[in-house]
C-alpha cells in the first residue's frame, strides 16, 4: 500500500488539533524534549552536513547568489550553534501560565490575566536552515503548534532536521503533529498557506524582500510582515573614533548576509576628513566596496590604495545590500542623520556612536526603530544575544510585537473570571 502525503491543510488542522495538547504540556516535558532535539542534532551531525552538502551542489546548478549561499551554508559550528540553541531554550523560563495582572471587583468577581500560546505559527523562509530548529524549539517551548515551509534551495536539510525534530518530541509524550515540515516544494502551496486562518494563528515570513511583501498582500491571518533590515550607524561629532571603526567593521564585515548588518554609515561633518580615510583603509582589508556621496568622495577618492570607493548613487540609500558594500553619507548635525534614517531606514537597527551623553538619549529616543544602539553594533539585534535564546523573526511592526521575537513574544493572554453567583 502506498501512503500519500498529507495535504497542506491537513498539517494545518494536525498541527492545531496537536496545539491543544501541548498548551496543556507540562514545562519539564518540553524542556526534555528540547535537549533531546539538542542531543539528537549532534548525534546526526554528519547525516544534516551531507544533506546540506547536497542542496549546496544544487543551489550551485541553480545561480544562486552569494547571499543565499552564505545564509545556507552548514558546517560543524553552525551545527553546534543549533543544538546550542536549543538547550538555550529549555534554560529560559516557561513562560506559559505566567500571571499577568490579578484584582477582585467591587462586586465580588475575581480576575486573572493569563499568559498562553498563540495557537498555531505559520511560518515561510528561505535559505537558512537553522531557522527550522529555532523556530521549532521556541514555539515547543511556548506551546505552540508550528508549521514549517522552507525553500526549495535547502529542502534536504530542512527534512533531515525536521524529521529530528519530531522524532525527539514524540519520544517524550509530545505529539508528532504539533511540529509540521512541509516537504513538496509546489510554490502554490504558499499562497495556499496564506489563506488557512481556519488552521494557522500568526503568519512569519523569514527572507527576501519580496517575500515579506506577498505575504503581507495575501495572508489572511496575521503576519509579522516586517524584517528587512536598512541598518545605519550615525558617526557623531563626539564619537571615539577608533572605537566607531571597530563597530561600523563589525556591523558590516562579520555578517554582511543577515538582516541586521550595517548598510549605511552617516558620518558627522566635523569629523569626516579624519575617520573616512580610516574608514576607506579598514574596509579595504576586509573587501568592502564603498558608495559614498559627493562630499565624502572630495575626501576618500584617492587617499587609499587597494580600497574600492565609487560615486554613491540614489539606490544606494535605502538598500539593504547583503554584500560586502556599504554606502556612506555626510552630515551636518545628528538632526539630519535622523531625518535620513527616518526617510530611507526599515525600523529595524539604528546606531549612534558617540560620548556625548544628551546626544545619545536624543537619539536612542527619537529614532523610530525596533532596536536603537548607541556605541555597539547593530550586529546585537539577534534573539540569543538579547538573552531572548533565538526568535521566529526579527520585527519592524509596531503590532502585535517588536524587535527580536523570543517566547513571550509568540504568547497572547486569556483572562480566568473567578465568580460566586454573580449576575450582571
Amino acid at each position: 500500500m502506498t501512503l500519500t502525503s498529507p495535504t497542506i491543510q491537513e498539517q494545518g488542522k494536525a498541527a492545531s488539533t496537536a496545539a491543544r495538547r501541548l498548551a496543556a504540556t507540562s514545562t519539564e516535558v518540553k524542556n526534555a524534549a528540547l535537549i533531546g532535539i539538542a542531543e539528537s542534532i549532534e548525534a546526526n551531525r554528519k547525516s544534516i552536513l551531507r544533506a546540506n552538502e547536497q542542496d549546496l551542489e544544487t543551489a550551485k546548478r541553480y545561480g544562486l547568489d552569494f547571499h543565499m549561499m552564505d545564509r545556507m551554508t552548514l558546517n560543524n559550528a553552525r551545527v553546534k550553534d543549533m543544538a546550542d540553541a536549543a538547550r538555550n531554550i529549555a534554560a529560559l523560563e516557561d513562560p506559559i501560565g505566567e500571571t499577568l495582572e490579578k484584582r477582585d471587583l467591587p462586586n465580588g468577581l475575581n480576575l486573572e490575566q493569563v499568559r498562553v500560546p498563540l495557537g498555531v505559527i505559520g511560518v515561510i523562509y528561505e535559505s537558512r536552515p537553522n531557522v527550522t530548529i529555532d523556530i521549532a524549539t521556541l514555539c515547543l517551548k511556548s506551546g505552540n503548534g508550528v508549521v514549517l515551509r522552507g525553500g526549495k534551495e535547502c529542502i534536504l536539510t530542512n527534512t533531515v532536521l525536521a524529521g529530528i525534530v519530531k522524532n525527539a518530541i514524540e519520544e517524550v509524550g509530545i505529539p508528532r503533529g504539533a511540529v509540521q515540515f512541509v516537504e513538496s516544494t509546489d510554490r502554490a502551496l504558499v499562497k495556499e498557506m496564506l489563506e488557512m486562518d481556519d488552521s494557522i494563528d500568526l503568519m512569519i515570513p523569514r527572507g527576501s524582500a519580496e517575500l515579506v511583501k506577498f505575504v503581507g498582500q495575501n495572508a489572511k491571518m496575521p503576519a509579522i510582515t516586517g524584517g528587512v533590515g536598512v541598518c545605519h550607524t550615525y558617526i557623531d561629532a563626539d564619537a571615539n573614533l577608533d572605537s566607531a571603526l571597530k563597530i561600523v567593521v563589525n556591523a558590516k564585515a562579520k555578517r554582511p548576509t543577515v538582516c541586521n548588518a550595517l548598510d549605511t554609515i552617516l558620518v558627522h561633518q566635523g569629523v569626516a576628513r579624519e575617520f573616512l580615510p580610516s574608514l576607506a583603509f579598514e574596509f579595504g582589508l576586509h573587501d568592502i566596496e564603498l558608495r559614498v556621496d559627493g562630499r565624502a568622495m572630495s575626501i576618500m577618492g584617492a587617499v587609499v590604495d587597494g580600497a574600492k570607493v565609487s560615486s554613491a548613487q540614489s539606490d544606494d540609500f535605502g538598500t539593504e545590500f547583503l554584500a560586502l558594500i556599504a554606502s556612506v553619507k555626510i552630515v551636518d548635525s545628528m538632526e539630519e542623520a535622523m531625518e535620513h534614517i527616518a526617510e530611507f531606514g526599515s525600523k529595524h537597527s539604528e546606531a549612534i556612536i558617540s560620548e556625548n551623553t544628551e546626544a545619545i538619549e536624543q537619539f536612542l529616543n527619537e529614532v523610530d526603530s525596533g532596536a536603537v544602539f548607541a556605541n555597539t553594533s547593530t550586529y546585537f539585534n539577534d534573539g540569543a544575544q538579547f538573552g531572548l535564546g533565538a526568535e521566529v523573526a526579527i520585527s519592524t511592526n509596531k503590532l502585535h510585537a517588536r524587535g527580536p521575537m523570543g517566547l513571550k513574544e509568540i504568547t497572547t493572554y486569556k483572562w480566568k473570571v473567578r465568580g460566586q453567583g454573580q449576575v450582571r
